[in-house]
């Protein structure tokens, strides 16, 4: 019986001429190609009769369950990323999902992982040769891995003075995630280390730009972008960036004869940095904890030696000014974002509570204004409880920003039509802040006019006459952007409560991570006893006069 083939296939930077010969051919044999909508465009020329799966952004796992699921039916599959399939790629995603399914390497579908040439390699070779030495790789997309964990990688591999190569660096939604990084890199490395951003390499939109660490935020960065950060050594002649591997420490790259012969170029007393020469004794390898106090001391010295000889190589080679400047290091201080208003029901800020909001922000902070009647400020502090202590006590409203709760109220006609203020109130110290799957927002409409949009939102209330109307699954934004089914009717302010409760409560413990709540009352078909029903397209009847 044919176990069918899952061929994952890393097709390089986009053009033809970097695509292996192995990589065409498993397109070549496929029947059937499984890829993100860009990706099927790129290859386009070389497909043949091939099946054709293809979807948007964010569907990844649907990709890699339909690839599984041809394969398990015999077919070969072939699934397609850019650069190398294992690198940000559909591989170890493909992997997850076999897993899943109880797969056996011996049992199952056969699996073949085809390379391709990722990103950092092909951006590298049009800067030059900034990837000469130690480097990493580091997401700056926090929608699969915590923002907290990037940032302790950031700072590990700045701290280490890694070459860093920035993959997903910025997005429509995701911009503040480049500005941080930026600012935890600085605490480690000079405004004037070389940094190159490159977009679209090798295809026809290609861009390359040689910038600086201070300066690279004022130039175009996109989640097309890859963004090379020099290390310490890092320098740009003639328009190119080159990281040197280290050779002009033992060798005189001017001199066609070097004074170190073969035979003398891997002894110790020629490599005074190595780990050997830091842990030698009488002929003998010992470990650190056995050297002598003398010996440490003289080890202690050598990292310092070694420092300005480096120094005094680049000042020989015209790459560094004359002189130290020595750099304190300085702890990097925590970015603490809230969501501020005046409150649910009342939106009039005063002059004095606008007045603490600047000063607190002050020269490196920011305020955001959103459409949600919100007010976003971020500070640099480590004293996060001192800014909310006063901004609270000015009366102001505060509320956590992410996967979490939100409510958005309207201003009830200045309270003209504030009967319901109360329990909107009480709705948002029960649920405000609650963590979810997704951002939740939950509309509330003091009046059947309705005019805040509930209707629109997720989960929307509107009051009614003393009773209030239900509302869930709307999605606001998108191609197929619709209202919210209404799930109930002249429901009583304590059977609201609890009802809202319930359907939040649901969607936090069986919600999918980043599965928006729209979604999530499509997939269970049910939540707190209501039930799903897909969205009513609407009917438009023939004209009597026949147009």
């Amino acid at each position: 019986m044919n176990k069918g083939k899952l061929l994952i296939v890393g097709f390089g930077p986009g053009h033809f001429d970097h695509l292996t010969e192995r990589a065409r051919e498993a397109i070549r044999e496929s029947e059937v190609v499984v890829g993100y909508n860009t990706y099927v465009d790129i290859i386009r020329d070389l497909l043949t009769d091939q099946e054709i799966v293809r979807t948007g952004m964010t569907e990844e796992v649907s990709r890699a369950q339909e690839a599984v699921r041809q394969a398990e039916q015999g077919r070969k599959v072939a699934v397609i990323s850019s650069g190398d399939a294992g690198v940000y790629g559909m591989a170890g995603l493909v992997y997850e999902v076999l897993i899943e399914k109880g797969w056996h390497p011996d049992t199952g579908v056969e699996v073949e992982v085809i390379p391709g040439i990722s990103a950092i390699n092909s951006c590298a070779s049009l800067l030059g040769s900034p990837v000469m030495h130690d480097a990493c790789m580091i997401s700056l997309s926090d929608h699969l891995t915590p923002w907290e964990t990037i940032a302790k990688r950031i700072e590990a591999a700045a701290s280490a003075d890694f070459v860093i190569a920035l993959y997903n660096p910025k997005s429509g939604r995701r911009v503040r995630q480049i500005v941080e990084t930026q600012r935890i890199l600085l605490q480690y490395r000079s405004p004037g280390t070389p940094v190159g951003l490159v977009k679209s390499a090798y295809r026809e939109r290609q861009q390359i730009v040689l910038t600086t660490l201070g300066d690279m935020l004022n130039h175009e960065i996109g989640m097309l972008t890859t963004v090379i950060i020099g290390n310490s050594t890092t320098f740009v002649y003639e328009g190119l960036m080159i990281t040197p591997r280290g050779y002009q420490r033992k060798y005189t790259l001017s001199k066609e004869s070097q004074d170190l012969k073969p035979h003398q170029r891997l002894q110790v007393e020629a490599e005074p940095w190595s780990l050997n020469a830091f842990g030698e004794s009488s002929g003998k390898f010992v470990r650190e904890q056995n050297i002598a106090t003398a010996d440490k001391r003289k080890a202690s010295v050598r990292p310092a030696s070694l420092a300005h000889e480096a120094l005094s190589v680049l000042q020989a080679k015209g790459l560094v000014e004359t002189g130290i400047t020595t750099i304190p290091f300085t702890k990097p201080v925590s970015i603490f974002e809230v969501a501020v208003s005046p409150g649910v029901a009342n939106k009039i800020i005063t002059p004095e509570q606008l007045v603490l909001l600047a000063e607190i922000a002050g020269d490196q902070g920011e305020i955001k204004y959103t459409p949600h009647h919100q007010l976003i400020l971020r500070v640099p502090t480590d004293e996060p409880a001192a800014v909310t202590a006063r901004l609270t006590e000015a009366g102001l409203l505060l509320s956590p920003i992410g996967d979490v709760v939100q409510l958005k109220a309207c201003d009830f006609c200045d309270g003209e039509k504030g009967e319901s203020i109360p329990l909107a109130e009480e709705l948002n110290r029960r649920l405000g802040g609650l963590k979810v799957p997704k951002e939740l927002k939950i509309g509330f409409n003091g009046c059947a006019m309705a005019c805040y949009g509930a209707v629109t939102e997720e989960i929307g209330i509107v009051y009614r006459r003393g009773t209030y109307d239900l509302f869930l699954g709307g999605k606001k934004i998108g191609r197929n952007a619709h209202p919210a089914q209404r799930v109930a009717e002249g429901i009583s302010p304590g059977e609201l409560l609890e009802t809202v409760e319930q359907v939040v409560r649901e969607y936090a413990e069986q919600g999918h991570p980043d599965e928006r709540f729209n979604k999530f009352f499509k997939r269970v078909k049910e939540v707190a006893g209501f039930a799903y029903s897909d969205e009513r397209k609407p009917v438009i009847e023939e004209l009597a006069c026949g147009d």
